[in-house]
């Protein structure tokens, strides 16, 4: 055995939640890239004035919306003799995606405390700045709009070790963003990936055109 293969090695995408808090508790690196990823984008088209003499005024970015639905599956590691993080299946795993909408518990005490001292007004806490990754040209922050997990197997101990994850995320524009969150500048970053993308595919098309006309 060499150790070569001639099969590419395997990108695989992720799901990232930046915090400060517990910057490890909301990493979610996927055990199978989707076979399907869905998006729905919505021009964003000025109102302003209301005439006829420029329909085609941009307001800003579209709106888009990210569905995919991931698998999670430990019985192959199991067959190894590996049972999860702490022994329970894949229940860690879920919960790292979970912790990505539910506010950190030292927060929420907190903003307990603070009340309990008389504050007259609390700020409700955030959410992680999530980023969804799928390969170096789509790094895009965006907010875990719906989540839905349907465990398809457990162990003898009823904890998960087969799962379905249907995912759908709202990709944040720098419209929704201050200047000052790092999600600003990583949806302009890839605004401009998309935009050299899609001038490279410009050019070819043209060339592909022009080579056409001279048959």
């Amino acid at each position: 055995m060499t150790g070569f293969s001639i099969s590419p090695k395997l990108q695989k995408g992720a799901i990232v939640g930046l915090d400060l808090f517990n910057p490890l508790s909301s990493v979610t690196i996927f055990q199978y890239n989707p076979d399907q990823i869905t998006r729905s984008i919505t021009p964003n088209y000025s109102q302003a004035g209301g005439g006829k003499a420029e329909p085609l005024r941009l307001a800003g970015p579209p709106a888009e919306t990210i569905s995919a639905n991931l698998k999670m599956d430990l019985i192959d590691q199991m067959e190894e003799g590996k049972n999860g993080p702490l022994g329970g299946g894949i229940s860690g795993y879920l919960a790292a995606l979970e912790m990505m909408i539910y506010p950190k518990s030292i927060a929420v005490a907190i903003n307990q405390a603070l009340l309990l001292a008389g504050t007259m007004e609390v700020v409700p806490p955030a959410a992680p700045l999530t980023l969804f990754i799928y390969g170096w040209k789509r790094v895009v922050p965006v907010k875990i709009e719906s989540l839905s997990i349907t465990e398809t197997a457990h162990d003898p101990a009823l904890n998960p070790i087969r799962a379905d994850v249907s995912l759908s995320m709202k990709v944040l524009t720098y419209t929704d963003l201050s200047m000052a969150n790092p999600g600003y500048w990583a949806f302009l970053t890839h605004q401009v990936v998309k935009e050299t993308l899609a001038t490279v595919a410009s050019v070819n098309n043209i060339a592909d055109m022009a080579a056409n006309l001279d048959i």
